[in-house]
C-alpha cells in the first residue's frame, strides 16, 4: 500500500512538473506561417506591408514582428512568419471574425489574388507565455 501511494504521489508530482507555467496574465499570441510560391513572396510582403498590418490594428490585433527564414532549406524565399498578441483567446476569435468581414480587406484580397493565390498553406499556433517570459 505505501509503495502504490508514492508510486501515486511520484506520477501527480512528474506530471505537475512537466506541465508548463503559464503566465496567469499573459496575453495570447498567435505564430502565424505562410508559404507561398516563390513567385508570390514579394506580393505577399506588399500586401502586408501597405495594407494588412493597418488593417491588423484597425481590429485591435497588436503586431509583435514578422520575419523570413534566412536559409534556404528552412523557406526563405517562400515564407513569412509573423506573430500577434491579442487579450485573451476569445478576443483573437473576436478580431479574426471582423477582420474577415472587413470591406477593406475584402477589397485587398481580391486585388491581391487576381494573378492567382499568394500562399499554399497558412500554419497558425496560438501559445500562451510561460510565468518566466519577459514576453506576457
Amino acid at each position: 500500500m505505501k509503495t502504490t501511494l508514492l508510486v501515486v504521489a511520484a506520477a501527480v508530482l512528474a506530471g505537475l512538473a512537466a506541465a508548463p507555467s503559464v503566465a496567469p496574465d499573459s496575453r495570447v499570441f498567435e505564430l502565424r506561417t505562410y508559404h507561398s510560391t516563390p513567385e508570390k513572396i514579394e506580393a505577399l510582403h506588399t500586401r502586408f506591408r501597405d495594407h494588412t498590418n493597418e488593417l491588423f490594428k484597425k481590429h485591435g490585433m497588436t503586431v509583435i514582428g514578422q520575419w523570413v527564414p534566412m536559409d534556404a532549406d528552412k523557406g526563405s524565399a517562400d515564407t513569412l512568419v509573423y506573430m500577434l498578441a491579442f487579450k485573451d483567446r476569445a478576443a483573437a476569435t473576436a478580431a479574426w471574425r471582423e477582420f474577415a468581414r472587413d470591406p477593406e480587406w475584402m477589397k485587398v484580397y481580391a486585388d491581391s489574388q487576381k494573378d492567382g493565390a499568394l500562399t499554399t498553406k497558412i500554419d497558425s499556433v496560438f501559445m500562451s507565455a510561460t510565468d518566466y517570459s519577459p514576453l506576457r
